[in-house]
């Protein structure tokens, strides 16, 4: 994850280009707006329909539109390859992708992106500055010239951000006009970088803007709202919608655009759903702490990761059973030092945990249970465990841990010099440095071990430490037992910041990777706990992976929702089935589809009370693969404190 600090709207932050078609109305667009012009111009120049999904990471790298990656800065890389024939197509959106930038959002675990996502990515994403440009390639300009020799910027793409191969250095090179006398007129090369973003931009609005059916066409869950301003016939926005901060970065997903939708809709057949919930209702399902004198425990910590295109990550484990016995399971959010004046928010994430028993091998897993009770922020069950080997998969609804859209207004210090010139690491810093040692110590110890580090490793760079490169770790920093000690990390980043010479951009990395932003507030992330109570032998409990949640925990959600939940089949189409399931302080729906084709699932919450979904907007669709099963939302309390409630229609669409 290489995201920049500061980042802001994608498409917004880029002027609309002047033109008396786009300009029509008498109201000028707004930013809101302008971003969306763009998704729509950039998403049609690639597909034909809104609901067309990008289906492959080729897909993505070729066709789709992205934004460049910002790990140390924007490199040169990075912006050449625009110029590059086969990247013509992400022109269009005045973009270029870079080869990490897409494993950020196609991961091995991704099996599509929808137009929605491509808007979160596009929001999340900034797009290339020419102060950018110049500042990255000035550093080689030697003479100061607006010039860099050729040998200079042939070492410079090959080892600098994104490497490129002799071919597309080559094509660089013998680019006219940017080009002379073994030099690279980098000054031309970017003024000609930004005209071919802004053309390309350019003439995808154009051809919106000429077409009528394009230009109305409905995205996801946004949808164009300008013929509100011309005809009055129109339906507005339903006053019965209400806009609350509280769903954070995907909140403008449910406005306008979505609420004119349930006018302009056809639909095969529909089903509703409606759940009222009292105050505090998780009090039916309380948890309750048994006797657990001389019973053994094994303590395994973890956290979730929200990524950029709103997906959660999180550890798994395997745990083993030598004999059968009476088992108490919990989870939790993991308390870690709070500064004063700053709230610790991952602390309200709500956290569930499910079991499942290995037959025969990992690919077999059997739905066992899931923490259904709850006592304040511990989500519990107890119950007996016969022998063998057991995955535990943590999860979250992604209802409270979601994107902030609040702008930090200034970058925390990192490092500072002192009299004498020497680096530090500042104290904010070393705190945020404590607490994530706090959390990739999964076991707890007080130390780090290999296979802990490389969970660190792998989330930050995306490559783990050998047995060697440990070894020299293990030589130059404070270790015990072979582990690394929480002075020896500290000592590792402070040697990482001083052979940066202070320069803060990759330490930003490794922060906003584990979930932090700009102040140094843990935002994007929440560490938990788990602990494992057996009576009658020692569970052993250990993790094994990291995974989305569109994997096994997909899957352990539908099993488990289709076989407690309420099923309610589609009236008209009785091959579409909703499956409800409500514990107390949430609600789950899964779709099941049992046709030979795919299903497209509208979703309209409007009329829910004191409710919030893990997808954000109110009125969103789905789609369903055909004899498939898969999770529609995650529904919760706004306030707990209060009555809430889930009213819901699904609708196939035409």
């Amino acid at each position: 994850m290489t995201t920049s600090p500061a980042s802001n709207v994608a498409f917004a932050s880029q002027k609309s280009l002047p033109s008396e078609n786009l300009r029509r109305k008498k109201l000028p667009l707004t930013e809101e707006e302008v971003f969306y012009m763009n998704c729509r111009a950039a998403y049609l120049t690639v597909f034909k329909s809104s609901l067309e999904n990008i289906i492959s990471k080729d897909q993505l790298y070729l066709d789709d539109v992205e934004v460049i990656s910002h790990r140390r800065e924007v490199t040169a890389p990075d912006c050449m390859v625009c110029l590059c024939p086969h990247h013509q197509a992400l022109q269009h959106a005045g973009r270029n992708p870079s080869q990490k930038t897409i494993n950020k959002y196609w991961t091995p675990q991704t099996a599509k992106l929808n137009f929605d996502d491509f808007c979160v990515i596009l929001r999340k994403e900034k797009p290339t500055s020419k102060a950018e440009l110049l500042k990255s390639f000035k550093q080689l300009d030697v003479n100061d010239d607006g010039c860099i020799s050729h040998t200079d910027l042939y070492k410079f793409l090959a080892k600098r951000g994104e490497k490129m191969t002799p071919e597309e250095v080559n094509s660089i090179i013998n680019l006219p006009d940017v080009n002379a006398g073994g030099k690279f007129d980098y000054i031309k090369f970017c003024k000609l970088y930004m005209m071919t973003s802004g053309q390309c931009l350019k003439t995808a609005l154009e051809k919106l803007e000429a077409d009528s059916k394009l230009r109305c066409q409905q995205f996801g869950s946004h949808m164009e709202e300008f013929s509100e301003r011309d005809s009055p016939s129109v339906p507005k926005l339903s006053p019965g919608i209400r806009r609350q901060s509280d769903q954070g970065a995907f909140s403008n997903k449910g406005d306008n655009r979505a609420s004119l939708l349930s006018t302009v809709r056809k639909f095969k057949a529909s089903v509703s759903c409606t759940i009222s919930m009292a105050a505090n209702s998780n009090h039916n399902s309380k948890l309750t702490e048994p006797n657990l004198k001389d019973w053994r425990c094994a303590q395994s910590r973890g956290c979730f990761f929200l990524e950029e295109d709103g997906e959660v990550v999180s550890h798994q484990y395997r745990t083993h059973l030598a004999r059968s016995s009476a088992v108490y399971l919990t989870i939790k959010p993991l308390s870690l030092s709070q500064v004063e004046g700053k709230l610790s928010r991952w602390l309200s994430v709500d956290t569930a945990l499910y079991i499942l028993k290995e037959n025969e091998n990992q690919a077999n897993l059997q739905l066992i249970c899931c923490t259904e009770l709850r006592n304040r922020e511990v989500f519990g069950w107890t119950g007996e465990l016969g022998p063998g080997v057991y995955w535990l998969i943590p999860s979250t609804t992604g209802c409270r841990l979601r994107k902030e859209r609040k702008p930090v207004t200034e970058e925390a210090q990192l490092v500072y010099r002192d009299g004498t010139g020497q680096l530090f690491l500042t104290e904010e810093f070393r705190a945020a440095l404590s607490d994530i040692f706090e959390v990739i110590d999964l076991d707890g110890n007080g130390l780090l071990s290999l296979e802990e580090y490389n969970f660190f490793e792998l989330r930050t760079s995306g490559e783990k430490c050998d047995e060697d490169a440990w070894a020299l770790c293990r030589e130059h920093f404070e270790t015990k037992k072979n582990e690394l000690t929480r002075q020896g990390f500290m000592d590792l980043n402070l040697m990482e910041a001083r052979d940066l010479e202070g320069d803060p951009r990759d330490l930003w990395v490794t922060l906003h990777s584990m979930g932090y932003d700009a102040a140094l507030e843990l935002t994007e992330a929440c560490p938990f706990v788990i602990d494992l109570y057996a009576e009658r032998c020692e569970p052993r409990t250990k993790a094994v992976r990291m995974e989305a949640s569109s994997g096994q925990l997909e899957k352990a959600t539908c099993q488990s929702v289709l076989r407690q939940g309420e099923a309610k089949a589609m009236a008209g189409c009785e091959d579409i089935i909703i499956h409800t399931r409500s514990c107390g302080f949430r609600i789950t729906s899964v779709i099941e589809n049992k046709s030979d084709n795919k299903a497209i699932i509208h979703v309209n919450n409007e009329l829910s009370q004191n409710c919030v979904n893990n997808r954000g907007p109110n009125i969103f669709a789905v789609e369903v693969a055909p004899h498939s099963t898969m999770v529609c939302q995650h529904v919760m309390p706004l306030n707990e404190r209060q009555e809430w409630t889930h009213h819901c229609v699904y609708s196939l669409i035409s």
